[in-house]
């Protein structure tokens, strides 16, 4: 641990303290009204003729009045902003209806672009489905129209087809495996919407490889909850009524090191991905 000396910590709160004072528009005099205390008090903190700092009370209310943590004037972080707006800048519960989260997913599309989106869908990704497709999983949903859904595919697909970004995603082998054989979640689709939806999934996979990769994991090997990594910049988790959405540097580079393990541990590489579509196909047919 580096000890840090009084004299010198008793400058940064001074400068701090002054920094802090102007950027907030105030002054001695009204910082001291604020604070309660008398204007000679805040003119001696800064006035730089001894090395003591204040009471603990004189310094973490001249941080409430002035909007900064107590922790930086003192020196103890190089943050300014208080652990709360720290805390409410680096995660945000942002609803997820269709009407209003499909605008917000376009919004960080468009922040990220020449980033690469790194995609965990919750079935199959909603970028690669036919209208037919959309209409048919999103008709029975609560608060969700197909026309909603249909809009923001298209929203993100017209995206991603002019931006110069990569776009990877990843989900489970027994999704896709599903879908070609109308099991589980996708019971009771028409080998019609099937077949069409293979062939739309591979026109797109044929023009836009390989800044368009899909990768297959094995769900019981390695498990992800539906999520989208927007470059560096955010971090987006999808709860099914709601989406929790992570900037923190630190947590956006956890999320991006989940992704590229499921990528790496993948069973069908990206390359692999016509042959099995193919495959598929015929199984359907």
């Amino acid at each position: 641990m580096t000890k840090t000396d009084k004299r010198d910590r008793s400058n940064l709160f001074r400068e701090r303290l002054s920094l802090a004072t102007d950027q907030a528009g105030s002054n001695q005099s009204a910082l001291a009204r604020a604070v309660g205390v008398d204007r000679s008090t805040i003119s001696q903190l800064l006035a730089g003729r001894n090395a003591r700092l204040p009471n603990a009370q004189v310094v973490a209310e001249c941080a409430r009045v002035l909007g900064v943590s107590a922790d930086w004037l003192l020196g103890l972080t190089d943050r300014p902003e208080r652990p709360g707006d720290v805390l409410a800048a680096s995660l945000v519960v942002t609803e997820a209806a269709r009407s209003s989260a499909d605008q917000q997913i376009t919004e960080w599309h468009r922040e990220a672009a020449g980033y690469k989106i790194r995609h965990v869908p919750a079935t199959l990704p909603d970028i690669l489905k036919t209208r037919d497709m959309l209409r048919w999983e999103y008709g029975p949903q609560i608060g969700r129209t197909p026309d909603q859904a249909i809009g923001a595919a298209d929203d993100q697909l017209d995206w991603f087809e002019q931006r110069e970004s990569d776009y990877e995603i990843a989900f489970p082998r027994h999704e896709i495996d599903s879908f070609a054989r109308a099991e589980g979640y996708y019971t009771g689709l028409s080998p019609e919407i099937r077949l069409a939806q293979i062939d739309h999934l591979q026109h797109l996979y044929d023009a836009h490889f390989p800044s368009m990769r899909i990768f297959l994991f094995d769900a019981r090997r390695v498990f992800s909850a539906p999520l989208t990594v927007f470059g560096p910049l955010l971090a987006v988790v999808y709860l099914g009524q709601n989406y929790l959405a992570f900037r923190e540097s630190s947590r956006v580079r956890i999320f991006t090191q989940h992704f590229d393990n499921l990528v790496r541990d993948a069973v069908v590489d990206a390359r692999e991905m016509p042959q099995l579509l193919a495959g598929l196909r015929a199984e359907i047919a």
